[in-house]
């Protein structure tokens, strides 16, 4: 028998004494996230744009963990750097990057104005690019980490008035393997989750002839509860998963099997 196999135990899911950024984790999806890593051991930092802190706060530190928090635009070079330097400061290490902000804007193709088309792939693509890039160097010099991209199941198809939205989700998967490519050999994994449909302040406004249209598309006809992501995003975060490497998990209740 391997030695591997004598060795392993629950305790490789464990988050215990591990510094995680989560950017947008003050609010849905995010904050399920914060939550996940911080019940499994984690202390977090949260880059956020919208000011709504309290509820994450106040969540993770019940889990006895350390929250800290650091508002701005990730669009903005400078910001990015403070990110890092600022969880740096505050947890001495970066062991875990969640690149999850994001933003969206429905219009019809014909009309999409190139100023919102610029303004979300800068946020959910490049930002995403750029302060992953920079968390790896850190996490190359500590010998090893973890990046989480957040895809979606609009990485592998696409859907009606929302170009950047698609075009950056499937450019994170890229993004994810070329993360992979580039810092595998310093034990830096670098994954992309891909939530499907779930309920959530964000989509109570979708239309009810599309909510309708996505849940025939589902197995079970059930659209996703925060909840059901938590298990995926530690197990990625852990080691656990250290084999796993580039690559895309879809957590969507087969809603990308069944087209």
């Amino acid at each position: 028998m391997q030695q591997s196999v004598v060795d392993f135990s629950m305790d490789y899911f464990s988050l215990k004494g591990k510094a995680a950024i989560i950017t947008g984790g003050n609010t849905n999806l995010g904050m399920a996230y914060a939550v996940a890593f911080a019940k499994a051991g984690a202390d977090i930092y949260i880059p956020h744009f919208t000011p709504d802190i309290d509820e994450v706060r106040e969540a993770v530190e019940a889990e006895g963990r350390r929250v800290e928090f650091l508002q701005g635009d990730l669009t903005d070079a400078a910001y990015r750097k403070a990110v890092i330097a600022g969880c740096l400061e505050k947890y001495g290490k970066i062991d875990i990057l969640v690149n999850n902000a994001g933003t969206g804007l429905f219009a019809p193709f014909e009309e999409y104005k190139d100023e919102d088309y610029a303004r979300i792939t800068d946020l959910m693509l490049n930002a995403a690019y750029y302060l992953g890039r920079e968390a790896g160097l850190v996490m190359k010099g500590q010998g090893g980490g973890k990046i989480i991209n957040i895809g979606s199941a609009l990485s592998f198809t696409a859907d009606a008035g929302c170009p950047p939205y698609v075009i950056s989700k499937h450019g994170i998967i890229g993004v994810t393997r070329v993360f992979a490519n580039e810092l595998g050999k310093y034990n830096v994994q670098c994954n992309a989750l891909c939530p499907g449909f779930f309920k959530s302040d964000v989509n109570a406004g979708v239309p009810q002839d599309i909510k309708d249209r996505v849940s025939a598309q589902l197995p079970n006809g059930e659209w996703g509860e925060f909840g059901q992501l938590m298990g995926t995003a530690i197990f990625l975060a852990s080691r656990a998963s250290d084999y796993i490497n580039g690559w895309a998990v879809s957590v969507d209740g087969g809603f990308t099997a069944a087209i």
